[in-house]
């Protein structure tokens, strides 16, 4: 079974986070949210808590398939601050596994040093600081192992877009038919 690990910092964008989480369990992926800071409890940018799975500093992510960073302000700010989320970035994208980022965490992937020249889209706040990469317009944009979305109104896609690239096209098929999509 395929694994994949949400990471929260304080200042996420909720839909961003739950949606993936949602799409992906309902496709037969399990997922773990992930807290960065020193509490499981992490606060969104619309004032909800989630209770994380387990803390970053207490996680072993080695046997994900993918990571995924939500966007949300500052919540993608405080993903780039963590060195442990720069660290597991880089160690994921490198060995080929799927990094997921939307609205403005592509900031992140800058941060960590990683995927230059390749193709993204982001929220068009952030646009100017992905200069090392080749930014669409895009609602979703998949680059081999990265793939990004541009915004909170597109989460749903770009869980869709993550469920694709962790299990089948029958299986995203299954679950948008059941979804009514």
């Amino acid at each position: 079974m395929k694994k994949a690990y949400i990471l929260l910092a304080d200042g996420f964008e909720t839909i961003e986070a739950l949606t993936p989480l949602d799409v992906l369990v309902r496709s037969g992926v399990e997922v773990k949210s992930i807290a960065i800071g020193a509490e499981r409890d992490v606060r969104s940018a619309q004032g909800v808590t989630v209770k994380a799975d387990a803390l970053l500093s207490e996680s072993d992510l080695s046997d994900g398939s993918a990571l995924i960073l939500p966007g949300g302000y500052p919540g993608y700010e405080n993903l780039a601050k963590s060195t442990e989320v720069l660290k597991a970035v880089d160690e994921y994208y490198t060995s080929g596994r799927t990094v997921a980022a939307i609205c403005g965490a592509p900031t992140v992937l800058a941060a960590a040093g990683v995927a230059h020249g390749k193709e993204v889209t982001s929220h068009t706040s952030v646009t100017d600081e992905l200069t090392d990469y080749v930014v669409s317009s895009d609602d979703v944009v998949c680059d081999s192992n990265l793939i990004t979305g541009k915004g909170a109104g597109l989460s749903l896609p770009f869980a869709l877009a993550i469920a694709a690239a962790l299990t089948s096209p029958e299986k995203v098929a299954e679950v948008e038919q059941k979804m009514e999509l």
